[in-house]
């Protein structure tokens, strides 16, 4: 169970010491995926929605993406946002207090939503609220640093990147004579397109032809029109991380695996492998076993809004998507003039209508794309430090109901909840990992 955050100063002492005797107890965690929430939590009472607030209640720790901005408008908003440019009132921060949650992640493609300043009061309304919090700081350095909770089972740390975003969300770093700029951790990437000898020989030809001159005949690498084009046996095309993010990144990973007795690493990517969106871009892959490499015990995937795969990577749980926690972006309360623009609405247009435009009355997008209604919380389970299993609950967020009811998370059906879990162990099959149905839930034993 969840300690106290506020602990009085003359208990510190001994509750450092029940920690320290208590290394080799058991240590739950629950993990979800984005929490892009709206509405107040705490006045529902189904007994489907009670019982999933009191799994995460029960957990040690409990961990969501919080991709939402809580403010009052006071900045302005960006040339360019995630999609629905996101806001909430700050109050609502406790409603996930109640529901259990002690850690989030801020680094996701609405971080700027409302331009760094709509960043800094998000971030301000978070460290008010009491709960741990990674991925957006003042500078790069602040950005990447990781958020840490002091819990029953120990210090446990949270660091968060991104790798879909836009431009100006990036954090700077700070020089000597010029302040760093606010932003999110940055996890930036390329693709890489593989070409045969013939392929190759032929895109020097068009180079030559453009620009007049011809690179070295015996060249492997290629840049053209801002694409990096390598000699290969097969055409093809992977994606890599940037090297100078991977390298500063795995760096403030192995800074608080010193600090921290358990360490999470979250990304945010909404990235796919070509032809199959429930499948990372192999970029994803690497980052998140170079995570475990360099001393994480969990690694978190978001942002899709859909499941995707899980591995067990030299022992500790990658998840590559968990999908949506609470999916509530149809009942924002304002939005700017950049939202309705595209959909030729004019001053007149009110939220309700944008979604009407947007969704074309609940016919296509995210209201009928069955997968981003359906998820699952993973709850790992540790005993002296190793993994023992992870149970998999699943749920559901309501995709038949009207907008102002959907996308609040309740404990899935007996019908989808196998279907859910059925899902998810194909998904994770390709990587070695064997889910069992059983009891309602998925488990996994490594």
């Amino acid at each position: 169970m969840k300690s106290f955050r506020l602990v009085p100063l003359l208990l510190l002492a001994s509750a450092s010491l029940l920690i320290a005797q208590g290394a080799g107890k058991t240590a739950t965690f629950a993990l979800t995926g984005d929490s892009l929430i709206t509405q107040r939590l705490a006045v529902h009472g189904e007994p489907e929605f009670l019982g999933l607030m009191e799994t995460i209640r029960r957990a040690d720790v409990a961990f969501t993406n919080l991709e939402m901005l809580f403010h009052d408008y006071e900045g302005y908003p960006a040339a360019q946002s995630g999609g629905t440019y996101v806001r909430a009132h700050p109050s609502i921060l406790q409603d996930l207090v109640w529901a259990g949650f002690d850690m989030v992640s801020l680094a996701n493609n609405h971080s700027v939503d409302y331009g760094i300043e709509g960043l800094l009061v998000n971030l301000e309304w978070v460290r008010k609220s009491g709960l741990a919090h990674a991925g957006v700081g003042r500078n790069l350095t602040l950005a990447r640093s990781p958020g840490f909770l002091d819990s029953s089972v120990g210090r446990v740390a949270l660091i968060s990147c991104a790798s879909t975003f836009p431009a100006a969300g990036l954090a700077g770093p700070d020089r000597p004579e010029v302040r760093g700029r606010p932003g999110l951790n940055p996890l930036r990437w390329e693709t890489v397109y593989h070409l045969d000898a013939e392929g190759m020989e032929a895109l020097k030809n068009i180079q030559a032809k453009i620009t007049g001159v011809r690179p070295q005949t015996e060249a492997r690498t290629l840049l053209f029109q801002g694409n990096r084009y390598e000699l290969a046996e097969a055409p093809g095309a992977t994606t890599i991380p940037n090297e100078q993010d991977m390298k500063e990144i795995m760096a403030a990973i192995r800074s608080a695996r010193k600090q921290a007795d358990w360490l999470i690493v979250t990304f945010h990517g909404h990235e796919a492998a070509p032809g199959n969106r429930q499948k990372p871009a192999r970029f994803l892959e690497t980052f998140a076993r170079a995570a475990v490499d360099a001393g994480a015990d969990m690694v978190v995937g978001h942002g899709p809004h859909i499941l995707k795969g899980i591995e067990l990577y030299k022992g500790k749980p990658i998840f590559y998507s968990l999908a949506n926690f609470v999916f509530q972006n149809e009942t924002v309360e304002f939005l700017p003039a950049e939202n309705y623009m595209p959909y030729g609405l004019g001053l007149e247009a009110t939220p309700a209508e944008f979604s009407d435009a947007r969704y074309r009355n609940d016919t296509r997008g995210f209201p009928v794309d069955d997968l981003n209604w359906e998820s699952a919380v993973a709850l790992p389970v540790y005993e002296g430090g190793r993994l023992k299993t992870i149970e998999l609950l699943p749920i559901t967020l309501g995709q038949k109901l009207p907008r102002t009811q959907r996308g609040r998370p309740v404990i899935a059906d007996p019908a989808a909840a196998e279907r859910i879990i059925r899902s998810l162990a194909a998904l994770s099959e390709p990587y070695g990992t064997r889910i069992e149905f059983t009891a309602g839930k998925g488990r996994i034993v490594p």
